[in-house]
């Protein structure tokens, strides 16, 4: 029997476990004392474990990410997806009966920021195919028909979607419908042993035209959330086709375009759940998808300070390293200090979410909101710190 990385990892006593040293953040504030076993470094209340999953998923992101990031490609990366799969970090937190790795959400959470470092557009898809986002991406669909679906559809998607031989896309938005997601027009009838999906357009769906799978909220019922539901169609079907492939400013490396369904045709055991519950599964994946989006910025800013700190180790003016500064030893340090911030209430969030507490949807929400905007910042000041070099494609930071 065959384990991935991430279940040998389990596998192991802690006391095989590699042992990473805790230091007082507030002895590591100056520039040259930035290092990996610093305040920038993401161990601190960790488990050995975790310390271990997050350095081997920064060791791939760095490897098998990054390249393909600077690259700026707008190509699917189906082989860096399949081989963060044999990781494990295909469906993360479904259970091992189908292939997942059966982890947490604040093991999902630490795993999304280690791969951004080195990709944020691929860890973002990873991660809504695992819970519906493409490491992101992949993993949020993984866990819908993990959770609601029933035994026969978690038997013939989740083995092939863990090991990423095929992906998985999310269809909530509508050209008329973003925020606002129950007033969703597509519809699907209940016809015997099918459901047809009627004229209906989805749009800005990451992985679209690439992925076999397509999770699609659709009406069967009254108007607003309750009637709401979740039917899964499989690539090839007759009747789906997708529009052009919409022409971003990043995110490159994850395709996106509108999904179209014209009398679709589909078995009536594609039901995700029960009828009229599509919108509480959206909802719930929501939650998780917040917190993603959030561990995914965490990653960026975690990379953008790291070449920020070396750039200003190097680069001279006026006779002397720009880390002799004060203005700028203040800056690194705002800068982590709002790292170390961010990093706590995502993490604080990814175990309210694990734990159902009943403030979930709040701490998510407060997570995705405060992380992506403080790390924003972060990523926007480390190119600062650049000068102009930090508007030229051949360095790195410009990338987050």
């Amino acid at each position: 029997m065959s384990f991935t990385i991430i279940q040998l990892i389990k596998k192991q006593s802690a006391a095989s476990l590699r042992v990473f040293s805790r230091r007082n953040t507030l002895q590591h504030l100056s520039c040259r004392q930035f290092n990996k076993q610093s305040c920038i470094n993401p161990g601190d209340g960790l488990t050995n474990e975790q310390k271990l999953i997050f350095e081997t998923a920064k060791d791939f992101a760095t490897n098998e990410m990054g390249p393909k990031m600077k690259l700026k490609l707008e190509i699917f990366p189906r082989d860096v997806l399949q081989n963060a799969a044999q990781l494990g970090f295909g469906a993360i937190y479904c259970k091992e009966d189908y292939g997942g790795t059966g982890l947490g959400r604040l093991d999902a959470s630490i795993i999304f920021e280690a791969l951004s470092t080195g990709c944020v557009s691929t860890t973002a898809y990873i991660s809504i195919h695992k819970n519906v986002e493409i490491v992101f991406l992949n993993s949020v669909c993984a866990w819908m028909i993990d959770t609601f679906g029933t035994k026969e559809l978690r038997e013939k998607h989740l083995p092939s979607m863990a090991s990423m031989e095929r992906f998985a896309s999310y269809c909530l938005t509508e050209p008329g419908s973003g925020s606002d997601a129950a007033s969703i027009s597509t519809s699907a009838v209940r016809k015997g042993d099918k459901y047809i999906i009627l004229n209906g357009t989805k749009v800005f769906i990451s992985g679209g035209g690439e992925s076999d799978v397509y999770l699609v909220m659709c009406r069967t019922g009254d108007s607003g959330p309750k009637g709401i539901s979740c039917v899964l169609v499989e690539n090839e079907t007759p009747g789906l086709s997708f529009g052009a492939k919409e022409k971003k400013v990043g995110w490159n490396s994850q395709p996106m375009c509108p999904v179209i369904f014209k009398d679709c045709e589909v078995p009536a055991s594609n039901l995700i759940g029960k009828e009229g519950q599509g919108f509480n599964i959206a909802m719930n994946a929501l939650n998780g998808a917040r917190v993603h989006t959030a561990s995914c910025s965490l990653g960026a800013a975690h990379r953008s300070i790291e070449l920020a700190r070396d750039h200003v180790l190097v680069r001279k003016q006026f006779n002397q390293t720009l880390d002799s500064f004060q203005n700028v030893q203040f800056k690194l340090a705002e800068m982590v200090t709002s790292l170390i911030a961010s990093r706590l209430v995502v993490r604080h969030a990814a175990e309210a979410l694990q734990n159902g507490a009943a403030n979930k949807v709040a701490l998510c929400s407060s997570a995705k909101l405060f992380a992506t905007e403080s790390c924003s910042k972060i990523c926007s000041d480390s190119l600062q710190l650049f000068g102009g070099y930090g508007y030229l494609k051949d360095y790195p930071v410009q990338q987050f």
